[in-house]
């Protein structure tokens, strides 16, 4: 059984930073991409930053572009998401997502397991 943890979420001035993580169990981490995605009170769900399966490829929404890096690490089937210049606009709950492929996809529907989230509150 597949099983996503987050952390790393809290309250941040804006301007801030923060870097939430998402440890994957439950099959081989190192196979398939990974995304996280957000949902802000009142709103849909939204795609925020994905990577492919080795790091090779990363994809962000233009709304977090050069302000978000995500990243990961295959030995400890962790991948994380560091936040910079953080706006009140980014307060949000913060879902981490595998899909089965290898490839990154902004699509919530080509990702088959998630997180139970984490709350980032950003303060102006």
């Amino acid at each position: 059984q597949v099983q996503l943890v987050e952390s790393g979420g809290g309250l941040v001035q804006a301007g801030g930073s923060l870097r939430l993580s998402c440890v994957e169990t439950g099959r081989a981490f190192s196979s398939h991409a990974m995304g996280w995605f957000r949902q802000a009170p009142g709103k849909e769900r939204e795609f925020v930053a994905g990577i492919s399966w080795n790091g090779g490829s990363t994809f962000y929404a233009d709304s977090v572009k050069g302000r978000f890096t995500i990243f990961r690490d295959n030995a400890k089937n962790t991948v994380y998401l560091q936040m910079s210049s953080l706006q009140p606009e980014d307060t949000a709950v913060y879902y981490c997502a595998a899909r089965p492929g290898g490839s990154v996809y902004y699509i919530e529907a080509r990702y088959d397991a998630w997180g139970q989230g984490t709350q980032v509150t950003v303060s102006s």
